[in-house]
């Protein structure tokens, strides 16, 4: 993605600070629940525009992280609340056996803290950790801590370095696209890695 041509910028500098808030929370919150919300392009050209306005950054910050969080949580409900209902089921079933969903809940039992630390970071994988996390009955604050340190440093880093880009915001768009990127590549290769984890496992335990 390239950085708005000079006319756009413009008028997008004119638009209320308010309106700037808002449109950056909402996109913290949804990409919780619909994974290809472009959230870190969009608060990070929020910190910029504020930066220029002179808006009040550390309540951008605020409101982005809290509504960051509170989107995660509400997966996390939701997959506490009712994945193991769903995988028990024959949709849910096709997805995941027992055994596996076995593993998953060790899994979150010995790293669960460091693996939902790391996803915030992730493109795709922030969406999906947190929901099986509450599928594996991971702990609230258990859950709720590494949400509320990684987002806080992600998403606080990204306004700031918004705000803080002035007359190099060419320069720090080209390096934040840069580094999305790496991201996106450390993604795809996590979920190169889990579907051959699925597959394997799949085999070793036969449908009953």
């Amino acid at each position: 993605m390239t950085a708005p041509p000079e006319a756009l910028l413009q008028r997008m500098l004119a638009a209320p600070d308010e309106l700037i808030y808002l449109v950056m929370a909402v996109a913290a919150l949804l990409e919780n629940l619909v994974p290809p919300v472009p959230a870190d392009v969009v608060i990070l050209f929020g910190g910029f525009l504020l930066g220029q306005a002179g808006g009040r950054v550390w309540l951008a910050a605020l409101l982005v992280w809290l509504s960051n969080v509170a989107g995660a949580l509400v997966v996390y409900g939701v997959g506490r609340r009712y994945g193991m209902r769903f995988f028990a089921g024959r949709w849910g079933r096709m997805l995941l056996r027992p055994g596996q969903l076995s593993a998953l809940a060790a899994f979150y039992a010995r790293y669960g803290f460091a693996v939902i630390f790391v996803s915030r970071f992730l493109p795709v994988f922030r969406a999906v950790v947190p929901i099986f996390a509450g599928v594996s009955r991971v702990g609230l604050w258990r859950t709720a801590l590494p949400i509320l340190l990684a987002s806080g440093l992600w998403y606080g880093g990204l306004i700031y370095l918004g705000a803080a880009a002035g007359e190099n915001w060419e320069a720090i768009w080209r390096t934040v696209e840069a580094a999305g990127r790496g991201f996106y590549m450390v993604a795809l290769l996590l979920t190169l890695a889990l579907l051959w984890w699925w597959w394997r496992s799949r085999r070793a335990e036969p449908e009953h």
